[in-house]
């Protein structure tokens, strides 16, 4: 008798071990459904503080609370077998102190299941980092445009262009890839940047605006399937869904509207025989 091997996990250490071989796949995920369609194509799935603007409507990430990072990470666990999930740590959970990030961390890997935490930071957040993975904490580590800073950066605009603002990005990579992070995510840097980091730091780093020599690629699935009205320059739309949705929910209210659905197809016969 065979038995079929169940699915393994892919790991954050696997994922460090990437290092300059096979590019990291990784798209974003907030719910079961999408991430089950996911799960076999992918690496990593991240289910990132951006389901505040994605999902909630809001205007920034900033407002996203930990109970709302639970809830949907729970979810895209549920819908997967395979891929590693790493869930963020969102705004104001994690700074103050590495005993409160290990507190929000331990909290989040226990009540969703997940694999890994992301956080985001560079020099100011290698502590933290150390603290966490020295606990048992595999950590993602995000450095470049860091939206949650959004109401200090001022813009979402590409980071590291001039060469003092390089450096500082560079140096932030470097301390989160010392400090024991299993990958990076570069957001919205100039090219050569990324490619410079990529080629000088011993941890996978995964682009997102960055360059095609990263170790691996992100992007928000909703960006990349056209279901957001603007994206930035750095998204590829692999679909424009959003149209084709708008489209069969207008047929639908016309089917509605002129009693053409639901046809006979749709609806119930009844078992009960007319009694004479």
């Amino acid at each position: 008798m065979s038995i079929q091997a169940e699915a393994r996990r892919v790991t954050a250490p696997e994922i460090r071990a990437r290092k300059g071989g096979e590019p990291i796949v990784s798209l974003t995920s907030y719910h079961a459904h999408t991430a089950q369609l996911l799960d076999r194509h992918v690496d990593v799935i991240l289910v990132g503080d951006s389901l505040g603007m994605v999902m909630h409507g809001l205007e920034t990430t900033v407002p996203v609370t930990v109970d709302m990072m639970i809830v949907h990470g729970r979810a895209v666990v549920r819908g997967t077998k395979q891929a590693l999930i790493v869930v963020d740590l969102p705004f104001g959970s994690y700074e103050a102190s590495p005993v409160e990030a290990f507190h929000t961390a331990a909290r989040i890997l226990k009540e969703t299941g997940a694999g890994a935490v992301k956080l985001e930071g560079g020099r100011r957040m290698a502590e933290t980092v150390r603290f966490l993975v020295d606990r048992g904490v595999p950590v993602m580590g995000h450095v470049g445009l860091t939206p949650q800073a959004i109401n200090t950066l001022g813009s979402f605009k590409a980071r590291g262009r001039d060469d003092a603002e390089a450096e500082e990005i560079l140096a932030d990579a470097h301390a989160v890839s010392e400090a024991g992070a299993f990958s990076i995510v570069l957001e919205a840097i100039a090219e050569p940047l990324a490619r410079r980091i990529t080629q000088e730091v011993a941890t996978p780093t995964i682009g997102i605006g960055g360059s095609p020599a990263c170790d691996g690629q992100i992007l928000v699935l909703e960006d990349m399937l056209g279901l957001a009205p603007r994206v930035p320059k750095f998204v590829k739309r692999y679909a424009e869904l959003g149209p084709a949705i708008e489209a069969a929910v207008s047929t639908y209210a016309q089917e509605v509207r002129a009693r053409t659905f639901p046809a006979a197809e749709h609806v119930y016969a009844s078992r009960v025989k007319k009694v004479s």
